[in-house]
C-alpha cells in the first residue's frame, strides 16, 4: 500500500498482483502470434504461387491480424491494474468544512417527454442535498429543449428543496432523492408523512404541468424567464435563458439555513449554428459558471444519473484535496450503478467490463476515458496543462476569476446571457478553430473520450479513447 500522507493520508492505491501473471501470459502468447504469422508467411513464400493459393491463404491471414490487433489493444487493461481507495473518514482530521473548495454540478436534459421533468428535478434534488457546504455549491441544469416545463419542474424542486434538505439532514437520510427515497418503503423515516405529501403534490402539479403541454399564467409570476416564451419560440430557434431559481445566501430553508445555488439555463439555439449536442452545452455551463461563481471544481450528470450517496464529494475530496496529486489531476470519475437490472443480469446490461474491469487496468496507465457522467473535473485542467494554461478571451472565464457579484445581479446575468449566446463561439478558442477535426457524436458512449484541445477550454466529444491528454485520472471502485 502506498499512502498519499503520513500522517492524515486521504487515500491509497494497491498495485494488483495478478499484474506480473498478465505480463508473462501476454509474453507467452505473443511468440505465439510470432509464430503463426511466420508460418503464414513461409507457406506464401514456400507453395508454388497461383491465384487458387494466394485466394484462400488470404482471408486467413486477414482474419489472423484483425485477431492479433484486438488481442494486442486489450492488453492495456491488464498490463498494471491499479485499484485505488479513498479514506474519507481522514478528511475531518486534514481540513475543516470551511476549506472545502466550491463545487459547480452541471445536469444535461434535453426533452421533456424523453427525459421527463419529474426526473430531472428528482435529480437536482439528489445533489442540492449533499453532505457539503450550502454556500459552496451550485447547480447548473442546461435544458438543451428550451422547454417551460422543465423551468416550473426546477421551480417546484427549488421550493421543495426549503423542505427537504433540512429533512434529509436532520434524519441522516442516505437516499436523498425523494423519488428513490419515498419508493423504499422499509427505509422511510417515521417523520417522513408531510414531507411526502409535500413532494407528491409537487409531482401532481408537474405533471400534470407536463400533460398539459404548457405553464398556467399563474405560476409564470414566479420567474421572469416565463416571458420569454412567446409565439415565435421554437426549441431551434430560441433566445438565451439564464434564470437563477434559489441563490445561496438569500433563499433559507424552512430552518433558516442557507440552500445551494440553482440555476435554470438554455443556451441560445439558431438553424444557421451548429450546437454541438451534448458538447456544447457542457461549454455553455462552464462559461455561464465561470460567470456565476467559479468553482474549481465541476460534476457533470446526465439529469437520470441521481446520487446515491450524500458523502460522495467527501470521497472526491480525498484526491483533490490531495497535494501530492492535485496538481496534475484531470478528473475523478465514478463508476456507473444501475437499477432494475435482474439478479443475474444474464443481458450483460450492468457493462461491468467497460465500468468497473477496464477502469482498474487503466489506472495504472494515464487512466481510464470519460464515460460523460458521474465525474469531478478541475476547473484547471479545462485550460490547458500544468504548464501549457491557454488564457481565456474574457478575463470573467478565467479559472482564478473571482465573482464579486451576487449570481442575480443584472451585470452578473448579462454576462451569462452573453456567454450562452449561439454565437459566441464564432472567433474564440471555444470551437471554431481546427472543428474539421472534431468528430460530433449525439450521444456519449463508452468509446468516447474527453480531451481539453490546445485550442482552447473545450468540451470535447470526440471519437476515440482521447484520454492522454489530461493526467492522471482516478477511478474510483
Amino acid at each position: 500500500m502506498e499512502c498519499t500522507s503520513p500522517k492524515h493520508p486521504l487515500n491509497s492505491s494497491q498495485l494488483l498482483p495478478r499484474r506480473f501473471f498478465n505480463r508473462a501470459f501476454a509474453l507467452i502468447y505473443s511468440f505465439a502470434i510470432l509464430t503463426l504469422f511466420y508460418r503464414h508467411a513461409t507457406t506464401l513464400i514456400q507453395s508454388p504461387i497461383n491465384l487458387h493459393t494466394f485466394f484462400i491463404s488470404l482471408p486467413f491471414i486477414v482474419s489472423d491480424l484483425i485477431l492479433a490487433f484486438t488481442w494486442l489493444n486489450s492488453q492495456c487493461f491488464r498490463m498494471n491494474p491499479v485499484i485505488r481507495t479513498p479514506l474519507p473518514e481522514n478528511l475531518p482530521k486534514a481540513f475543516s468544512r470551511e476549506e472545502f473548495p466550491a463545487l459547480d454540478i452541471f445536469i444535461c436534459t434535453a426533452d421533456p417527454y424523453k427525459e421527463p421533468p419529474m426526473t430531472v428535478a428528482a435529480t437536482a434534488l439528489s445533489v442540492m442535498a449533499y453532505e457539503y457546504p450550502a454556500e459552496k455549491l451550485s447547480i447548473y441544469v442546461s435544458d438543451d429543449g428550451g422547454s417551460e416545463l422543465t423551468l416550473f419542474a426546477l421551480m417546484e424542486a427549488a421550493r421543495f428543496a426549503k423542505a427537504w434538505l433540512p429533512f434529509c439532514k436532520e434524519n441522516r437520510i442516505m437516499e436523498r432523492c425523494p423519488s428513490a427515497y419515498f419508493a423504499n418503503t422499509c427505509a422511510s423515516h417515521s417523520a417522513s408523512g408531510d414531507i411526502q405529501i409535500m413532494y407528491e403534490d409537487m409531482k401532481s402539479r408537474i405533471e400534470k404541468v407536463v400533460e398539459r403541454g404548457f405553464v398556467d399564467d399563474e405560476y409564470k409570476t414566479s420567474a421572469e424567464a416565463f416571458g420569454k416564451w412567446k409565439k415565435e419560440f421554437t426549441t431551434k430557434d430560441h433566445p438565451a435563458i439564464v434564470q437563477v431559481l434559489s441563490e445561496s445566501g438569500c433563499d433559507k430553508d424552512f430552518i433558516g439555513s442557507s440552500i445551494p445555488n440553482l440555476v435554470y439555463v438554455s443556451r441560445q439555439k439558431n438553424k444557421a449554428v451548429s450546437h454541438h449536442f451534448k458538447a456544447g452545452a457542457l461549454n455553455v455551463l462552464l462559461r455561464v459558471s465561470a460567470i456565476m461563481t467559479n468553482a474549481p471544481i465541476l460534476l457533470t450528470l446526465d439529469c437520470d444519473m441521481i446520487s446515491n450517496d450524500p458523502t460522495t464529494t467527501h470521497t472526491m475530496l480525498c484526491f483533490f484535496m490531495d497535494r501530492s496529486v492535485r496538481p496534475e489531476l484531470g478528473y475523478v470519475q465514478f463508476p456507473l450503478r444501475f437499477d432494475g437490472i435482474n439478479n443475474g443480469d444474464i443481458y450483460g446490461s450492468e457493462l461491468r467490463r467497460a465500468f468497473h474491469i477496464n477502469p482498474v487496468g487503466m489506472n495504472g496507465l494515464l487512466g481510464p476515458d470519460y464515460f460523460g457522467t458521474g465525474t469531478f473535473f478541475s476547473r484547471r485542467a479545462l485550460h490547458g496543462g500544468p504548464s501549457s494554461y491557454i488564457e481565456p478571451e474574457m478575463v470573467e472565464l478565467g479559472p482564478d476569476y473571482i465573482p464579486g457579484k451576487r449570481s442575480n445581479s443584472p451585470h452578473i446575468l448579462e454576462l451569462a446571457h452573453r456567454v450562452a449566446g449561439c454565437s459566441y463561439e464564432e472567433g474564440t478558442n471555444w470551437g471554431s478553430k481546427d472543428s474539421d477535426m472534431v468528430h460530433w457524436l449525439r450521444t456519449i458512449t463508452p468509446a468516447t473520450g474527453y480531451t481539453v484541445r490546445g485550442g482552447g477550454p473545450y468540451f470535447a466529444i470526440q471519437r476515440g479513447l482521447l484520454f492522454w491528454r489530461i493526467r492522471p485520472y482516478l477511478w474510483l471502485i
